[in-house]
């Protein structure tokens, strides 16, 4: 296949071939947004340089997915989500782990019939923001927090894409080489001072 394309006023030529990937593709997806105004969690007399949110992830032996009267290819999905969350030190060493509160959904996805073969899996993708600047009183954590949450159907597939090929082979890795200080002295000029100053220098 020949993809004609203008670039500044020229004609480039592109020139793709058709390759099949397997590749999970997204049937469907929705966002939803939660909010945590007021958490508290102790700190039991750890150190505290920041907060790091980790990956949310559906919690085993919660996903329940059951069909629609009279919606022909939607599916109610109920799970759900459990966000890990650590308190790094100033040095940025882990000192506790906690998780924000569970956040229980109950929502209609597109999940279209298929062969009894065919696996749908229901992914999440979560990022959590702090809404304030965390609040320390004594030994207790407070946090308003803030999370969106992008629900996914996503089924593994077979696609016919353009392509232009391989890729180009990658450049050398870089080999890791401590510095070698006589080395750099080599190379460094004769410091200023190297004469004592004369006497003309200190009238001047």
């Amino acid at each position: 296949m020949v993809d004609k394309i203008n670039a500044n006023g020229l004609d480039v030529l592109q020139y793709f071939e058709n390759d099949c990937v397997i590749i999970d593709k997204v049937f469907a997806s929705c966002l939803q947004r939660e909010c945590f105004p007021d958490l508290e969690y102790e700190l039991d007399g750890c150190s505290f340089g920041r907060i790091r949110f980790r990956p949310g992830f559906i919690v085993p032996n919660t996903l329940i997915v059951n069909d629609i009267k009279g919606r022909d290819d939607f599916r109610r999905v109920r799970f759900t989500v459990r966000i890990p969350f650590q308190v790094l030190d100033e040095k940025g060493n882990v000192e506790k782990e906690f998780f924000l509160p569970d956040i229980f959904k109950d929502i209609v996805l597109y999940i279209p019939d298929a062969r009894d073969e065919f696996d749908f899996r229901i992914v999440v993708e979560t990022q959590s923001v702090l809404l304030s600047p965390p609040d320390i009183s004594g030994d207790e954590l407070n946090l308003t927090v803030g999370v969106f949450v992008i629900v996914k159907v996503v089924g593994t597939v077979q696609l016919l894409i353009p392509t232009l090929g391989y890729c180009p082979p990658p450049e050398d890795c870089e080999e890791f080489r401590p510095q070698d200080v006589c080395e750099a002295f080599d190379y460094c000029d004769l410091p200023d001072d190297f004469y004592p100053p004369q006497l003309e220098d200190q009238i001047g």
